[in-house]
């Protein structure tokens, strides 16, 4: 079953007022159009184009994953996200409490983890993403002009294993950490790197937030098109600046950790990181022929598949991909088709369609480009 589907871009107020309308030919609304979401969750769930129903509805349930277009102008906020375990147990506390789903100092908003991947679709994507070693920090903070805060901050930051004690201090404003802020922000705007440029765009959305220091000790990510992270469990990361495609597990679980105005729990932030420094989580895709790549993280909820009809030799040679469960396809450039084995879609730029579980495999074909968030994960009822 093939069934079209749409929705309305979320207006947060970090969004671009023209990328998606420019990526999708859709009317630009006027206002901020920060993420269209394509899936069954509640907050924004997508609605069959025929009749107006809510997907989850036509889905037979919640879907185990959420397709997003993303348009960032200005930066999000610092964040990270649990792990099933800590899903489920923050979730049971809460509502055992008492707290409201809908209050704003409410953790957890469901049982479930929120893994999530981000393809670039514009010329360039900045981010944040993950602690780096300490010894690139120092690096940084040693080409800067330095007074007694930043020497102090040196002083506190000399192995990997000070990550956790210094991220505590500056989020929890600390003795002497509002004047960190500032020496930083007032030397880095002599430097030249990017990173001190990113503290600099951060200073002028966010003045003042210990966010603007702790992204110093963060990979400073820049993706080309086509380029990709992958965010799992306890990453922190905050989107900077442009536009991508997004999947994810179909959670709203967010732990906020600066550069935000929201509610910010540092204990329980605190104890969802992964403070271990790694290598930037770029995901590569695999290339099972021209003009595909897939996506596949290290989670069965999601992947995704890329599909750029004007790469392949013979555009409407049917490239066939096998479904372990339902679907979602998004055509983001020219035109392409969709079959299955009970129906087909053609889908024109900005066009959406939901794939059922039913359908085994999915063949794509036509000179256009689409992008095809799945799972390996069974459909959970809502009955």
């Amino acid at each position: 079953m093939f069934v079209a589907i749409t929705n309305t871009p979320r207006d947060y107020a970090w969004g671009s007022t023209t990328a998606i309308a420019e990526l999708l030919g859709t009317p630009a609304s006027g206002g901020p159009q920060a993420e269209l979401w394509l899936g069954a969750h509640p907050g924004s769930p997508a609605r069959v184009v025929a009749d107006g129903r809510e997907l989850a509805e036509v889905a037979g349930g919640r879907l185990p994953f959420l397709l997003k277009v993303l348009a960032a102008a200005s930066p999000l906020s610092l964040q990270a996200h649990p792990t099933s375990e800590q899903a489920r147990v923050g979730f049971e506390r809460e509502n055992a409490a008492g707290v409201p789903l809908e209050a704003p100092f409410r953790n957890y908003k469901d049982p479930f983890h929120k893994p999530e991947l981000i393809v670039a679709v514009s010329p360039v994507f900045d981010a944040l993403s993950g602690f780096r070693p300490v010894a690139e920090t120092r690096a940084s903070l040693e080409r800067l002009e330095r007074g007694p805060e930043i020497e102090g901050l040196l002083a506190r930051l000399r192995r990997d294993e000070d990550l956790r004690a210094v991220f505590e201090w500056l989020l929890t404003r600390g003795e002497g950490v509002d004047e960190l802020v500032a020496a930083v922000v007032e030397a880095a705007s002599r430097a030249t790197g990017l990173e001190f440029a990113t503290v600099s765009s951060l200073a002028e959305s966010y003045p003042g937030d210990p966010g603007i220091v702790l992204s110093l000790l963060l990979h400073r990510v820049r993706l080309r098109r086509g380029e990709a992270l992958y965010l799992p469990a306890g990453n922190i990361h905050a989107y900077l600046e442009g536009v991508g495609i997004e999947l994810m597990a179909a959670s709203d679980n967010v732990l906020r950790g600066g550069l935000t105005p929201k509610h910010v729990d540092v204990p329980e932030l605190l104890a969802v990181l992964d403070f271990a420094p790694r290598p930037a989580p770029r995901l590569e895709p695999e290339r099972p022929e021209p003009g595909v790549g897939v996506f596949r993280p290290d989670v069965p909820d999601f992947l995704l598949v890329q599909y750029e009809g004007g790469e392949r030799e013979d555009p409407h040679a049917r490239v066939r991909w096998p479904l372990a469960g339902p679907a979602i396809a998004l055509c983001t450039a020219g035109s392409a088709e969709l079959a299955g084995a009970s129906g087909s879609a053609a889908l024109a730029r900005g066009e959406a369609v939901f794939v059922s579980a039913d359908e085994r495999e999915l063949a794509l074909s036509g000179p256009g480009a689409v992008f095809v968030a799945t799972t390996a994960l069974p459909l959970a009822s809502s009955t």
